[in-house]
């Protein structure tokens, strides 16, 4: 079977139903076809990147393409108390943790991050929802914490644990998750010099809206891999461990974990 190149991916994704723009991406888990519209080109996708384009770059734009607003999406502002105290700290006491199958783990301030060598990128959001935004993000890339954490024999996921309380806000309807946001990704991604995180946007750093103080960006995937409010990194050999098992908070609700565009 062809792969689905990544423009008609793209283009599946825009056809998604107005109607279904709910708040956060409850509605395409609740409508069974719009769930097959996701999944259309999922394993498509997966196959293309890994055997075809492995190596390929998202499309990067020029300042000029800057959408005037980048919608928030998901939390605004994580309501539980540790966030909320770093947070009122201007996030001085924040540190990312780097565990799991690693040679060395790593903790690591805001400062430390700035002082690596950073990527800045203009790139577009595509949100399962149908909506699209170009922003410019800057950051370190995943790759050289990785490195200096020393991944042992057996890594085969990145974890990333976050402060996003997202079901509990009553906007979403209430408690939805026993389990904070989390999300995934493999080895190849996570080398991948797109793969950054992100503490800046739009030359500003990122706000409580789109997930201070540090984002994860692997361009080549959906939105809602774009985990917000990160506070620890876990190397993996199996994503059983976590939360549902599915590799992530949607995943674990029926979305694809792939989410290659």
């Amino acid at each position: 079977m062809r792969p689905t190149p990544v423009v008609q991916r793209r283009q599946l994704l825009t056809a998604l139903p107005a109607a279904l723009a709910l708040t956060g991406c409850d509605a395409i888990t609740r409508n069974p076809t719009a769930r097959a519209i996701v999944e259309s080109g999922e394993q498509a996708t997966w196959r293309w990147q890994r055997v075809v384009g492995r190596d390929g770059l998202a499309r990067e734009f020029s300042a000029a393409d800057i959408s005037p607003v980048f919608k928030a999406n998901g939390t605004k502002r994580p309501g539980n108390p540790e966030w909320q105290r770093l947070a009122a700290g201007g996030f001085a006491d924040w540190r990312l943790k780097i565990s799991g199958l690693v040679g060395r783990e790593l903790s690591l301030s805001l400062a430390d991050l700035a002082r690596l060598p950073q990527r800045t990128q203009i790139t577009r959001h595509d949100c399962v929802e149908g909506w699209s935004a170009i922003g410019q993000w800057t950051g370190p890339a995943l790759s050289q914490l990785l490195k200096a954490a020393a991944l042992r024999d057996g890594a085969r996921y990145i974890v990333f644990l976050c402060a996003d309380d997202y079901g509990a806000e009553a906007a979403k309807g209430g408690l939805q998750s026993a389990s904070r946001y989390y999300e995934s990704i493999d080895l190849v991604d996570a080398f991948h010099p797109q793969t950054i995180l992100a503490h800046s946007l739009n030359n500003a750093p990122i706000d409580a809206a789109h997930g201070a103080p540090l984002r994860l960006r692997v361009e080549r995937q959906l939105g809602y891999k774009q985990a917000k409010y990160l506070m620890q990194i876990v190397v993996a050999d199996s994503l059983a461990p976590f939360g549902g098992g599915k590799g992530g908070y949607w995943p674990d609700r029926g979305y694809e974990w792939y989410a290659g565009t």
